[in-house]
């Protein structure tokens, strides 16, 4: 009884490291992206500064790193999430004004991307 225990344990442990979490299954994807220039608070508490590489996400965790490229023109950047958003149907990210410069998306408003985390 306590082998065929241990052993049922053991399978569920092995199988749990493969389930992928909400926010993870989100990690990565494609859609549409804007960009805002405040200087209200952000949803994590910090002051919004346009000149740094920020963005916000709907569900992934503050602090995360996530890689975002214009599909339009291959430029990237690396944007920190410290804010909820974008809260415009069929928008996956607001990325800051200088996040918005650095892949050329300041003209536009907005553009097609796709982004990944990496840390």
């Amino acid at each position: 009884m306590l082998k065929s225990s241990t052993l049922a344990l053991a399978s569920l442990v092995a199988l749990s490291s493969t389930f992928v979490t909400f926010s993870e299954a989100q990690a990565a994807g494609c859609g549409r992206a804007s960009w805002y220039a405040l200087h209200s608070r952000t949803a994590s508490g910090e002051r919004m500064n346009p000149n740094l590489m920020t963005a916000a996400h709907r569900s992934l965790r503050f602090g995360t790193k996530v890689k975002v490229t214009n599909a339009n023109n291959g430029k990237s950047v690396v944007v920190r999430i410290n804010d909820r958003g974008p809260f415009v149907r069929g928008r996956v990210l607001d990325l800051s004004k200088a996040a918005a410069s650095n892949i050329g998306m300041i003209r536009s408003g907005h553009a097609k991307i796709c982004y990944e985390v990496i840390g």
